[in-house]
C-alpha cells in the first residue's frame, strides 16, 4: 500500500465557517471556530470508506423495509464499485498496522467527542468504521451497542478484534457492509453517529450528510474528525491540488481537496452544529483537519 507523504514546513492556517441562520425557535446554532496544533507525526491517515453492501445480524437496530440485497447492489455500482479482494486485504491491513501514530496524536480531540456521548447514546452508528479504532473510547460510555458500517469486508475481521479488546460483548456490534449515502436502517433509529476520517473518500457528501440526519433521534448527534482542504492561495494547498488525482487512486478515494467543515454547516442540523478548526503541522499536505459535533 502506497501512502503518500511530504515533508513540508509547519503549517498554521485558520479557515472561518459561517453558519447560515435558523428560523426555528428551538433552533441553538452553535458555530464554535477555534485553532489548536498537534504534536508531529507522519503517517497519512486518509482515506478509505465509502460504504457499501449486505446486512449482517441487527440486534438493536431495525433494517428499512424499503432495503433489499439488489438496492445494495444497485447502490455498490452507484456510490462504490467493487475492488478486487487483494486491494481491499491490503488496505485493511494498512489501515490496521500504519495508523497507530496518527491515532496518539488526535487520541486527545476524540476524547472529547466520545465524552460528549456518556449518559446521551446507547445506539450508536459508526460509518467508516475500518478497522475499530474508536472502540477504546466506546469502552467508556454505559449500555452502549454500536452498528459499525464499512463497504470493505475485510475490515471486519479487525473490527471485531478492537471490539474485543476494548472490552465490547459479541452482542454489543455488529457489522454491516453499506454506503453511507444509503444507509439501511430505519429513519429516526439511533442516538448518535460517529465518523472519522470518512467524508474525505464518501462519493457524495451531501447525500451521506443527510442519511446521517435522516437515522438521528431528534436531539441525537453526529460526532466527527476530518482532514479538509487547505486554505485557499497556500502553498499546502497547491501540493493538495497536484497530488488530488493520485491520492484517490492509492487511499480508497481520498480527496485532498474537500472543504468538509462547510459541507457540514451547510446541511443545517436542526440544532446547529459546532465546527472546529485545528492544524496538524508536521502532517504536511494534510495538517488541516476539523472535528466537532452537529446537532439533530
Amino acid at each position: 500500500m502506497a501512502i503518500l507523504h511530504l515533508s513540508l514546513s509547519s503549517l498554521t492556517s485558520t479557515i472561518t465557517y459561517s453558519a447560515a441562520s435558523q428560523d426555528s425557535d428551538r433552533t441553538r446554532k452553535k458555530n464554535l471556530i477555534t485553532k489548536d496544533s498537534v504534536s508531529s507525526f507522519s503517517l497519512c491517515p486518509c482515506g478509505r470508506r465509502h460504504f457499501l453492501g449486505a446486512v449482517t445480524s441487527l440486534p438493536f437496530l431495525p433494517v428499512s423495509s424499503s432495503y433489499s440485497s439488489s438496492s445494495s447492489m444497485d447502490d455498490l455500482k452507484r456510490f462504490r464499485p467493487p475492488k478486487p479482494d487483494w486491494y481491499e486485504e491490503l488496505f485493511a491491513w494498512s489501515m490496521n498496522t500504519e495508523m497507530e501514530s496518527y491515532e496518539k496524536e488526535i487520541s486527545g480531540y476524540k476524547m472529547r467527542l466520545f465524552e460528549s456521548l456518556v449518559g446521551k447514546a446507547e445506539k450508536v452508528l459508526e460509518i467508516g468504521i475500518g478497522t475499530g479504532p474508536n472502540f477504546k473510547y466506546y469502552s467508556t460510555i454505559p449500555n452502549i451497542s454500536v452498528l459499525g458500517v464499512d463497504p470493505n469486508p475485510k475490515m471486519e475481521i479487525y473490527a471485531r478484534k478492537s471490539a474485543e479488546e476494548a472490552g465490547l460483548k459479541p452482542q454489543e456490534f455488529s457489522f454491516i457492509r453499506a454506503v453511507a449515502e444509503s444507509i439501511p436502517i430505519e429513519d429516526a433509529s439511533v442516538d448518535a453517529v460517529v465518523g472519522t476520517l470518512v467524508l474525505c473518500s464518501v462519493s457524495d457528501v451531501t447525500q451521506t450528510l443527510n442519511e446521517i440526519k435522516r437515522i438521528l433521534r431528534p436531539s441525537g448527534v453526529y460526532i466527527f474528525i476530518e482532514h479538509v482542504a487547505a486554505e485557499d492561495g497556500s502553498f499546502v494547498r497547491l501540493v493538495q491540488n497536484v497530488l488530488d488525482p493520485l491520492q484517490q487512486v492509492v487511499a480508497d478515494g481520498c480527496h485532498l481537496t474537500r472543504r468538509t467543515g462547510d459541507y457540514i454547516l451547510e446541511a443545517r442540523f436542526s440544532g446547529g452544529a459546532d465546527v472546529i478548526k485545528v492544524s496538524l503541522p508536521s502532517l504536511a499536505y494534510l495538517s488541516s483537519h476539523v472535528y466537532g459535533v452537529a446537532y439533530n
